[in-house]
């Protein structure tokens, strides 16, 4: 598993693909860093894969497993095609179609699960779901022998269809959202950078926590309890500064890479001849070894967690009390790990510190090989640092200094200052590094494998100490993976979550409230990224529902459309991660997929022009649109004739009209506000845009109803330099549009006005049925709205 040793932040998931001629995706993803197992299985809606590139983008795998032949549908390019085109940098790897042998599947998920199989469900999988089933036998199988491991029996976290569960972001509003990435790095006229929101949150230590936040954002949750949970953890936080910094502290404790450790008690290295693989073996020693130094690490930071989480009170921090801090399991693996290894024995990063640990972490008199080792380690190193005294008297070095790496070993470090042009011709491989000369000498060469040598030979002893410790520890493997999702989880909670509300003025981050039928309301909500940015930024409202499902906001260019349509979906992800979201008041109906359709680009690579981009986009939300979605469409039609622009977003409106989805629609074409005159489920708002002198001052304020902004373009045409005369005729031509257009609309106003009218009062009584006032409350306001229509007021 060395490749996972150092992979930091990077992905370490195996993933397997297969497809079948009825549009059915099985996808397996097997994540060697937390020892989990992820199955899903799907029909893809769309010819172009945006259910699996959603998928793919989700797992960001490492390796991705393909059947050989191609079995997808007709009009579908096939998985491996997709795989090399949409995963340029991924590695592909093709096996034989029968290594997706669901049977076999079947069998390994019931063995290597950790939870009983029939909370699983393996009947249903193997009935219907016979895709993600072979997908997994395959993904284990090449793992194992790639690895040269055996992954030990009920240790895997496995889960079933986990994106279902969940809030589904598709690849194109991931980029269009600047969830993960920011579309571009830097902000015209200033020198800040624009961050993402990933990278805005991004505030955790645990590596584990910072993929945890990743995949939070990418996929957020649909269940209320489950956010709820995590939104009582965060007030208990806000309002007990001793817990937060306590939590804060005590996590600080914990390696960074504690969540890695799970996998090398997960998976076991295959047996084999005395020999073989030595130098890999050698390699693979250390790292077993880090691994326990680093589970004793974590063990002894546990005291802590559990003082600190002792007298907490919300239901979160008390399960994980409950099931972590008052389980006797991880005192007796702490125990039995005393009996072998050092008490001085530290986790630490630095190189030549952590080597000697490495070597030094079996007690002494265990193994009288072991010692020999040991000594002839220690001798080696005494004789390097005797080499360095050396030369710093016989060349007049005083500043010589001897630095250790992983990749070098020791070498000299000595300042370009002293050498004063010529260094002796004793030193060699030198190098310039800053300000330093970086050498080495044949005796130091000499002594460096020497001191490696030993080193190694210490790695093999220390693994024939500690085997019958870690067949022990594998024995309760499952606790150590309850461990590191707890630990992630907090990560993210504590120095994500409350780290980044406590930098923010009191009030200004709220919690949001939620149901699964309600209105989507959220009063003065502000952009999460570009707040941070601009000291003043305005806050704007919104509020959709079932009586009025679709907002339509108008207003020129660069009055704040695309930022409030891009404020409203963040804040939205933000609420459906558990997080405070920055609004004085929300409520969110449960959103189960976000589209979005944004930018204008062509894709020269697939031959599609900037218009064919947009109505790709737009057939994908039509097909795939749910009642829960929220749909964000900026422009549609504009990159085409005005007439079949117009044309094509009335339509569109119209059909998502129809739905029980909301949609927030921005648009320049002023036409579409006569929609609101005929369906009474259309709001129209609009940026409110001051003329001043002949020159447009942008408020960056939302308006109720639509605002004609007079010749708004050709006011930008005459600064551009346009003469006067075309933009005198045009002004012309314009104001004959305009009136036709006034008088259609107030026809259509006075032929629909009763049934606006209805629906106006039936949207204050869905608001009240969601409500939580009081009786009396509510009573007044059905008095109140009674009075209205009876007054015409309404």
């Amino acid at each position: 598993m060395e490749d996972i040793d150092d992979a930091g932040e990077k992905s370490s998931f195996v993933v397997g693909l297969i497809e079948n001629r009825a549009k059915e995706v099985g996808v397996a993803a097997i994540d060697l860093r937390s020892a989990s197992l992820h199955l899903s299985q799907y029909i893809e809606t769309s010819s172009s894969y945006q259910n699996t590139k959603t998928m793919l983008q989700f797992y960001d795998p490492m390796v991705i497993i393909v059947p050989p032949n191609k079995l997808a549908a007709d009009g579908m390019v096939g998985i491996s095609e997709l795989v090399d085109k949409f995963c340029t940098s991924t590695r592909k790897v093709i096996v034989s179609r029968s290594y997706f042998d669901d049977t076999r599947g079947a069998v390994l998920v019931k063995n290597l699960a950790a939870k009983e199989p029939s909370a699983l469900g393996l009947d249903t999988y193997y009935k219907q779901y016979y895709l993600c089933l072979g997908a997994a036998a395959a993904t284990v199988k090449w793992t194992e022998a790639e690895k040269g491991v055996i992954i030990t029996n009920h240790s895997l976290s496995v889960t079933f269809n986990g994106s279902f569960g969940h809030m589904n972001i598709d690849t194109t509003s991931v980029q269009n959202l600047e969830i993960i990435e920011p579309l571009q790095s830097t902000l015209c006229g200033t020198n800040n950078r624009k961050r993402s929101l990933f990278q805005m949150l991004k505030a955790t230590r645990i590596v584990g926590g910072t993929r945890l936040l990743r995949a939070n954002l990418l996929q957020p949750l649909k269940d209320i309890e489950t956010i709820n949970a995590r939104l009582d953890c965060l007030d208990e936080l806000m309002s007990n500064e001793q817990l937060f910094f306590g939590l804060s502290q005590a996590l600080r404790k914990f390696p960074k890479e504690t969540d890695r450790v799970l996998c090398h008690f997960c998976f076991k290295p295959k047996k084999v001849t005395n020999g073989v693989l030595a130098i890999d073996n050698a390699r693979k020693s250390q790292i077993l070894i880090s691994s326990i130094i680093l589970l004793k690490t974590a063990l002894d930071a546990l005291p802590l967690l559990s003082k600190v989480l002792k007298d907490a009170k919300c239901f979160l921090l008390t399960n994980i009390y409950k099931s972590v801090c008052e389980n006797e399991k991880y005192a007796s693996i702490r125990k039995r790990i005393g009996e072998v290894i050092d008490e001085d024995v530290l986790h630490t990063r630095v190189p030549f510190v952590a080597r000697t640990q490495q070597c030094f972490a079996v007690k002494a008199g265990i193994d009288g090989l072991l010692d020999i080792a040991r000594r002839s380690f220690c001798d080696t190193s005494e004789a390097i640092h005797n080499l360095a005294n050396k030369y710093r008297e016989d060349y007049k070095l005083a500043n010589l200094k001897i630095p250790f790496n992983n990749r070098q070993g020791f070498y000299f470090s000595i300042p370009q200052k002293d050498i004063n042009g010529k260094l002796p011709s004793k030193f060699i491989q030198v190098v310039k590094h800053g300000n330093n000369i970086h050498c080495s000498t044949l005796e130091l060469a000499s002594l460096n494998v020497r001191n490696k040598s030993a080193a190694k030979e210490c790695y093999t002893r220390t693994e024939l100490c500690l085997e019958e410790l870690m067949d022990v520890i594998r024995q309760d493997v499952s606790v150590l993976t309850l461990l590191a999702e707890v630990l992630c989880l907090l990560d993210m909670i504590v120095n994500s979550f409350a780290n980044m509300i406590s930098t923010k003025p009191v009030d200004q981050y709220t919690r949001p409230q939620f149901s699964y039928d309600g209105p989507l309301a959220i009063d003065s909500g502000r952009h999460p990224i570009l707040e941070s940015i601009h000291n003043e930024f305005i806050p704007n409202n919104i509020f959709l529902s079932e009586a009025s499902n679709m907002v339509i906001v108008m207003g020129p260019n660069m009055s704040g459309k695309s930022t409030y349509l891009q404020q409203i979906c963040l804040i939205i992800i933000l609420a459906q991660i558990g997080c405070y979201i920055p609004a004085r008041f929300a409520t969110v109906r449960i959103v189960d997929r976000i589209f979005t359709r944004m930018g204008t680009m062509d894709n020269l690579e697939l031959n599609s022009s900037t218009f064919m981009m947009e109505m790709k986009e737009t057939a994908f939300i039509m097909q795939n649109v749910s009642p829960r979605s929220l749909i964000v469409m900026d422009e549609l039609g504009r990159a085409t004739s005005s007439s079949d622009g117009f044309a094509i977003a009335w339509s569109c409106c119209e059909h998502l009209l129809s739905l029980k989805a909301y949609t927030i629609f921005a648009t320049h074409m002023e036409n579409l506000s006569e929609l609101a005159t005929i369906y009474p489920n259309v709001k129209i708002l609009h940026f409110h845009v001051d003329i001043k002198n002949n020159r447009m001052d942008f408020k960056f304020q939302l308006k109720d109803g639509p605002r004609h902004v007079p010749h708004y373009g050709l006011k930008l045409a005459g600064v551009a330099g346009l003469p006067s005369s075309v933009i005198e005729t045009a002004k012309s031509i314009t104001a004959k549009i305009t009136e036709k257009e006034v008088r259609r609309m107030k026809i259509n106003s006075l032929q629909y006005n009763d049934i606006q009218m209805v629906y106006r009062v039936a949207q204050r009584l869905m608001c009240l049925k969601y409500s939580n006032q009081d009786e009396d409350s509510i009573r007044e306001a059905l008095q109140g709205l009674k009075e209205s229509i009876l007054n015409g007021s309404l």
